[in-house]
């Protein structure tokens, strides 16, 4: 239980730290995945975001929140820092690195992925393709920016 009030409180202090104040016009994203994750089945997130312009078309943020993986009847809380390049109004290109802490077996694992996508409004929709120590992940995702 210790280590659970550790992790979650490394989540909030990141999330804190790379939350823009409201001058930088950031975005706040409401987030939805499932993953298939090869050898290791199913994995569904629910995610929070925070992102700000960096320069240009790109943008620089963090999300964090809470994943559950059936198969290995475990939960988790991936945190990934994102740069995003908006390549115009309606496509977007991600990539994705970060620490994801599962409860079960190896709690630390590396996550990293490329994703890729279309806006439409506040909706984002698209696919990520990427890697979970020790394999291989392809997903969805569906985000809602406020």
């Amino acid at each position: 239980m210790k280590l659970l009030h550790s992790c979650l409180g490394g989540a909030f202090a990141l999330g804190v730290l790379v939350a823009p104040s409201v001058s930088e016009a950031a975005n706040t994203r409401l987030g939805l995945g499932a993953d298939y994750w090869i050898n290791h089945g199913a994995s569904f997130q629910a995610t929070l975001g925070f992102d700000t312009r960096l320069v240009g078309p790109l943008d620089l943020g963090a999300r964090f929140g809470l994943a559950f993986v059936p198969d290995e009847d475990t939960l988790g809380i991936p945190i990934d820092l994102t740069l995003r390049a908006n390549l115009n109004r309606r496509f977007y290109v991600e990539g994705l690195v970060g620490p994801w802490i599962l409860f079960e077996g190896d709690t630390f694992r590396t996550h990293a992925a490329l994703g890729f996508g279309v806006k439409s409004g506040a909706l984002s929709f698209g696919a990520e393709v990427g890697y979970l120590n020790p394999d291989p992940t392809v997903g969805l995702r569906l985000s809602y920016r406020f």
